[in-house]
């Protein structure tokens, strides 16, 4: 996958990206107070090859001007028949604000779509307030079942 919106480059991630995404996430994290996780819940990141592409999922990365700015991520659940959950959606401060999130959102989306999957999850923090409010304005409605330690929500939507 590659795809461009505005000055910013959208691609698969590569394992070169291992790092320098843990770190983003990391800060992002902690700019919210909630702790990475490395052997729990951010195990993921360090394991893109394994969690994201040999189970059917997508793992991308957002730059600018050879900078890592963002991530986006997903991947089938077992939870239920051709579910996927959405994770690792990150994006830097000077990232924000400019319509990125939505349109990360939007193409994860079409690829969870184009792959015949026919519901999201996703689970998040309410202090993550702008992730909050961009699910709630995109069609995601209040679930049950937060299975992450540091998440309070889970936003389930149906695709089709």
């Amino acid at each position: 996958m590659q795809t461009h919106f505005r000055d910013f480059l959208i691609r698969d991630w590569q394992p070169s990206d291992r790092l320098p995404a843990c770190e983003l996430i990391r800060s992002v994290l902690a700019e919210y107070g909630l702790s990475c996780e490395p052997e729990g819940c951010d195990r993921d990141v360090f394991e893109v090859e394994q969690a994201y592409w040999q189970a059917g999922g997508e793992f991308w990365v957002v730059e600018t001007a050879d900078e890592l700015v963002g991530t986006a991520a997903y991947y089938p659940i077992e939870r239920s028949d051709r579910t996927v959950e959405i994770r690792k959606m990150y994006l830097v401060p000077s990232a924000r604000g400019q319509g990125l999130g939505r349109f990360l959102l939007q193409s994860l989306e079409r690829a969870i779509a184009a792959k015949g999957f026919e519901q999201i999850r996703i689970e998040t923090s309410t202090k993550l307030v702008e992730a909050v409010l961009l699910y709630e304005r995109h069609g995601y409605f209040l679930g049950t079942d937060v299975e992450t330690q540091r998440c309070d929500r889970v936003y389930i939507k149906r695709i089709s």
